[in-house]
């Protein structure tokens, strides 16, 4: 069967869902927490079993009908007291039956929805601790058993210290976080007056307790203190046979120990079914112990005993103190006292070397020597007592072997250096001198196997190194002996080389081989060069065994010129630098000749050039003179003159006519100038003159060419003259003639 939902039904449920989720957005709890506060109540400070409340109160800010969710959580010393966080939702936390341990700081949080904030802290302080109660198992026992104590503070809390005492005494001591300590205690003395405490830490301070009950407890004492006897006194002299005895009560004897000891030294654990007999020494004076145990007790007596030397240690000596080997030497054995119960005679001696017996006596004679070194020692024996002397070490010295005489790294000449001087064999000390010549420079000693001879020294030349000797003695003028002389390589450093070019500088060419020779005055092979090109860069490094050395330059080219020199150095470790030669490189001879015949050409070009412009502008000029002048109608019969001169050495241009008749006046000088400065390149016409035609002959007529006088003729018929139109004979010769316009 299906149900409908009407439309009404359905959009009313959607509306009210609309108005819920709002109302969930609108309305939602908002909160905040202003304030936390911890009270202690009835008051801060109270007396013990007082009951104690912490009330955390929270002021919170919320929305009207609002139900807020609020969690409370107490802490003393940052420590949480309500351990079920869950469900704290108490505001208060008691304390009941308050005790001194419940001292501390306390705080307090709120939670809310997830927000927190805590109180500031606040102090409690509980005043009063509780006395506490002793008992103990038993009031009467017997030294050595053990009572078993209890101190109990009833109802305290926290960390207590619990201390028992006897007096001004204290028997034990313990911490715990009970109310109560149980403790086995072992007493050994007569009446203990017991009592007991405890403390509390309260982090700045400490809170002691008043002091128990006290219980007397009776020990009764246990007699096993030993008695300790010795046979025959107290004082004795070596060799006297001496018996220590020691005792106890005879009901406690069954169960107990009884020791004898000497200092650290126990000398008898059975003293109970023996005495303890021995021969006096002189070392056996001092303190003697009897020492009794039963159980955990422990009882002792003592006596001190003196015993008396009956001689004194001997002693060995060697003489002469020190012997070399191949020496007579003795050796005494010696006591510096003895006892008047003995005589000398009465005292033997003996001597041994490394443990094995030499002689029976006080005196042993040898000759120093391998065999006799070793390790003496003397005995001495009277009265049954033998002593025994230190050790005494001979060992025959070695006379001084032939030294060698060595030098520490190389020698150079003018630098100092070291002469070790060494001997393989000779006992120590040693004196070493350092000769030249037989005259003795320095001299050192050496007293340890680590020390060795040196001499800081120098010499001028290499033939001086041969004079030098060691001499080394270890006794006395016998033992001198003297090394052989002084022979090792001497190095001469490297004097200031000098740097040869072939060919000379001035006289090389591009193409030509270029040799440079560095040479030194003197030095020590094998020596070192190199050689250094323009910029100081190094362009070849060899080492050989003469004094000089070359490189070759192959068809060195223009930018192989530049500055050279070379470097000299041996194993003197000092190095020496020529001077500087300049090297110059200039082009090959057939270069030479190739840019002269391409400078030559160039010349002939030149000229060439020049003589084919001038003689065109040449040419121009000729041909603008044969047409400057033309008959404005010419006839057959009509003859005309035309003299067009060239001068440079006028001013101003003139026509003239044969009969003195002038064309046109001269020019202005101002006007010439001005047309000589604007074509600079155009021959000047002086002045121009124009004749009536005479009857002249035509092989008297001058040509000029370039700066000469040219001379045409313009003639008409035979007879008189024709009248000519001046003003455009003019007209036409400037024109023709290329005249300078005149300026205004």
């Amino acid at each position: 069967m299906q149900v409908k939902i009407q439309p009404s039904l359905r959009m009313g449920t959607i509306l009210l869902l609309f108005l819920l989720t709002l109302k969930c957005i609108f309305f939602s709890s908002e909160f905040f927490i202003k304030s936390v506060i911890l009270i202690i109540q009835p008051r801060n400070e109270v007396q013990r079993s007082t009951n104690v409340s912490l009330i955390c109160q929270a002021e919170v800010t919320h929305t009207a009908g609002s139900h807020l969710n609020y969690k409370y959580i107490f802490y003393k010393y940052d420590q949480p007291l309500n351990t079920d966080q869950t469900n704290a939702t108490d505001s208060l936390y008691s304390i009941p039956d308050a005790r001194v341990g419940h001292s501390g700081i306390y705080k307090c949080a709120v939670i809310i929805e997830g927000k927190k904030r805590e109180s500031n802290v606040n102090y409690l302080t509980v005043k009063g601790l509780l006395a506490p109660v002793l008992t103990v198992d038993k009031l009467r026992l017997t030294e050595g058993d053990d009572v078993t104590a209890v101190c109990t503070a009833e109802g305290e809390t926290g960390f207590l210290m619990f201390f028992f005492r006897d007096g001004p005494e204290e028997l034990y001591r313990k911490d715990t976080n009970s109310q109560k300590v149980e403790q086995k205690l072992t007493l050994d003395k007569g009446t203990v007056n017991m009592f007991c405490y405890y403390s509390i830490n309260l982090g700045s301070t400490v809170e002691t307790s008043s002091n128990s009950n006290v219980i007397s407890i009776d020990i009764e004492e246990l007699g096993i203190k030993p008695n300790i006897t010795v046979i025959p006194s107290t004082y004795v002299t070596e060799g006297d046979n001496i018996t220590f005895s020691c005792s106890v009560n005879m009901t406690q004897q069954r169960n107990s120990e009884l020791i004898l000891s000497h200092g650290h030294t126990t000398l008898s654990s059975n003293m109970i079914h023996e005495d303890y007999a021995m021969l006096a020494k002189a070392n056996d004076s001092g303190e003697y112990e009897c020492i009794s145990s039963l159980g955990g007790v422990h009882k002792s007596s003592s006596l001190n005993i003196t015993v008396k030397e009956i001689f004194s240690i001997p002693f060995l000596s060697i003489h002469p103190a020190k012997v070399f080997e191949g020496e007579h030497f003795a050796i005494t054995c010696q006591i510096r006292s003895f006892a008047s119960r003995i005589q000398r005679e009465d005292i033997k001696y003996s001597i041994f070397r490394d443990k094995t017996l030499v002689i029976n006596d006080n005196r042993y004679n040898g000759t120093a020597g391998k065999a006799t070194n070793g390790n003496y020692v003397c005995k001495a024996e009277a009265n049954r007592i033998i002593k025994e002397s230190s050790m005494l070490l001979l060992g025959a010295k070695v006379l001084v072997s032939k030294p060698e005489i060595t030098v520490d790294g190389p020698v150079i000449v003018d630098k100092p250096f070291w002469i070790r001087c060494h001997s393989e064999n000779g006992s120590l000390p040693i004196i070493y001198s350092l000769k030249r010549n037989n005259f003795i420079l320095n001299w050192t000693e050496v007293s340890h196997f680590q020390e060795e001879a040196r001499f800081l020294t120098l010499i001028s030349t290499p033939s001086d190194i041969s004079s030098y000797l060691c001499e080394a003695e270890n006794n006395g003028q016998v033992s001198i002996k003297m090394s052989e002389r002084l022979h090792v390589t001497v190095i001469v450093p490297v004097g200031k080389p000098l740097l040869t070019v072939l060919p000379v500088p001035e006289n090389i060419e591009e193409g030509n081989d270029v040799t440079l020779i560095c040479g030194i005055p003197k030095g020590s092979p094998p020596i070192s060069f190199r050689f250094y090109g323009s910029n100081h860069t190094a362009i070849h490094t060899t080492t050989v065994q003469s004094n000089s050395s070359s490189f070759v330059l192959s068809t060195v080219k223009r930018k192989n010129s530049g500055n050279y020199y070379c470097e000299a150095f041996n194993t003197a470790d000092m190095s020496s630098r020529s001077d500087i030669v300049k090297v110059e490189v200039s082009l090959a001879m057939w270069k030479k000749a190739l840019i002269a015949v391409f400078c030559m050409l160039l010349v002939a070009l030149l000229v060439l050039f020049i003589v084919m412009h001038y003689k065109a502008k040449r040419g121009k000029i000729q041909m603008a003179a044969k047409l400057s002048v033309k008959p404005a109608s010419p006839k057959s019969d009509d003859s005309l003159t035309l003299s067009l001169t060239h001068d440079p050495h006028y001013n101003a241009h003139t026509v003239e006519v044969n009969n003195k008749e002038s064309v046109w006046s001269e020019r202005p000088p101002d006007e010439a100038d001005q047309d000589s400065l604007q074509s600079p390149n155009e021959g000047d016409v002086e002045y121009t003159e124009v004749v009536h035609p005479q009857p002249v002959d035509p092989t008297q007529i001058p040509l000029r060419k370039g700066t000469e006088t040219v001379y045409s003729e313009l003639q008409t018929s035979q007879g008189a003259p024709e009248n000519i139109n001046h003003q455009s004979l003019l007209e036409y010769a400037e024109l023709n003639h290329d005249l300078p316009e005149p300026v205004d």
